[in-house]
């Protein structure tokens, strides 16, 4: 329906119309017991002969729907007015990023995996017409974004990922190579580019081999290490709070620690590099300056060449609603007499 919803964070106002609506059941409730504790509702009737019973429930439909068009003016939603094909030019580079337990040692701060997903969007903030995927892995490893040029949408499922999104355990580095190959559309490309974020701990034995055999279809691995050498436990929170470390076996806390050896074994087989991740700026400064040394490819995006803000319409509606709710009076009038809805004309 629209293309682009600029601040989704308003859409908790709509929280509001079940307060209304619990605040006016409440007070029906209590209109109702007071009269009758004043009088019969015979009595009530001749008191009152025209009250109606359907314009209060019309006039709190109204206030909501007011509140909904308000609050979906806030979110501010744009629509795309032309669609176009551009030429671009850069090169397709995959993101596998480590959710493994392990990866939620503390011994970078704040933790590996939101250090890697600091990384990731840095490096894709720098980028400007290159097309990104995502990859996570674990014990298996799972597409989680395929190549795109919407930085927009990598960013936000980047930061979806966390460490309970795959059942099996592990850091399968071999899996993930072998998936991000289904990732490059054009075997003729020779731009290909995986880059692994990992804290290294790869307990299969395909890595390398897997390494290998991408570097021969010509794909370029970069490994990027998160964690410290000398480890640390892996905190199990619950509520935001540290409630024990992860035990092993013998009941003893397991110490994870980051393995270069194997990431930089991974990266010498694929004709790429190791960096430590330790520094933001120094990963994306050298990330940057190895894709700038490489040949770009040309492909075609559709993407929309303009937006329209549509947030307008919704403030008329609200406006509206409020201007039907002022007019709308809560006694019956001759035309819903003559219509005898809710049966209000027997009463």
């Amino acid at each position: 329906m629209f293309d682009l919803l600029e601040e989704k964070i308003w859409f908790w106002t709509l929280l509001i119309i079940p307060c209304i609506l619990v605040l006016f059941l409440w007070l029906q409730i209590w209109k109702k017991r007071t009269q009758q504790k004043f009088a019969n509702a015979s009595t009530l009737n001749r008191l009152s002969p025209n009250k109606s019973t359907f314009k209060p429930i019309l006039k709190i439909v109204l206030i909501c729907l007011a509140f909904a068009s308000l609050s979906v003016a806030l979110v501010n939603p744009k629509n795309g007015t032309k669609l176009e094909t551009v030429k671009r030019e850069g090169i397709d580079i995959v993101f596998a990023v480590d959710v493994s337990k392990s990866m939620l040692a503390e011994d970078i701060a704040p933790n590996r995996l939101d250090k890697s997903k600091q990384l990731v969007t840095q490096i894709i903030n720098n980028l400007a017409s290159d097309r990104v995927g995502i990859i996570a892995y674990a014990g298996k490893a799972f597409p989680q974004l395929p190549i795109t040029t919407d930085y927009a949408s990598a960013k936000m499922f980047l930061n979806n990922m966390n460490t309970n999104m795959l059942s099996s355990q592990g850091t399968a580095i071999g899996e993930a190579i072998k998936l991000s190959k289904t990732y490059f559309d054009n075997q003729d490309q020779t731009n290909r580019v995986l880059v692994i974020i990992s804290d290294g701990e790869d307990h299969g034995a395909e890595a390398i081999e897997m390494a290998k055999q991408a570097s021969e279809e010509g794909i370029r691995i970069f490994t990027i290490g998160v964690g410290d050498v000398k480890g640390g436990p892996i905190p199990i929170k619950e509520r935001g709070v540290i409630s024990y470390y992860k035990k092993d076996n013998r009941g003893e806390t397991v110490i994870t620690r980051l393995n270069e050896t194997t990431l930089k074994d991974i990266a010498g087989e694929a004709k790429g590099a190791y960096i430590n991740g330790k520094s933001t700026a120094d990963v994306v400064s050298t990330i940057r300056t190895i894709l700038n040394k490489m040949d770009k490819t040309e492909f075609e995006a559709k993407q929309f060449a303009d937006f329209k803000d549509q947030f307008q319409w919704f403030i008329g509606f609200a406006i509206l609603f409020l201007i039907l709710d002022m007019f709308l009076l809560e006694r019956k009038t001759s035309w819903l007499k003559r219509l005898n809805l809710f049966n209000e004309a027997a009463s």
